[in-house]
């Protein structure tokens, strides 16, 4: 996200998507963050990523959507036996995704 979202975001954001997973939000807003939000999205299976979410430098986009070509690099470059954080570089070559976000996709959806 790349405004501070406040619970009541949250909650219908969950509401809208039921089978969202993780949530990147500012490095600023995750260490003010209420815990008691953090236990709540914890329960709900989101997991909490920290980042920015930038477009092409010049704006702030409100979400991004992770290519299937990008998905299908990950998964090809680790059944060639890469490792993660070689993952992380190379597919940082190509795309502006967070190299928190390029980790949590190759650990939780990709090797699952």
């Amino acid at each position: 996200m790349s405004f501070r979202p406040s619970n009541v975001d949250f909650l219908n954001l969950m509401k809208k998507c039921p089978r969202l997973r993780a949530i990147q939000v500012p490095p600023s807003y995750q260490r003010t963050m209420s815990n008691v939000m953090k236990g709540f999205l914890e329960m709900q299976g989101v997991d909490l990523l920290e980042g920015d979410v930038w477009g092409h430098r010049k704006d702030l986009d409100e979400y991004i959507t992770i290519e299937d070509r990008t998905l299908n690099e990950i998964r090809y470059l680790i059944s060639k036996g890469m490792g993660l954080d070689d993952v992380k570089e190379e597919i940082q070559k190509t795309t502006n995704i967070n190299p928190e976000l390029i980790m949590y996709i190759a650990e939780r959806r990709i090797m699952v």
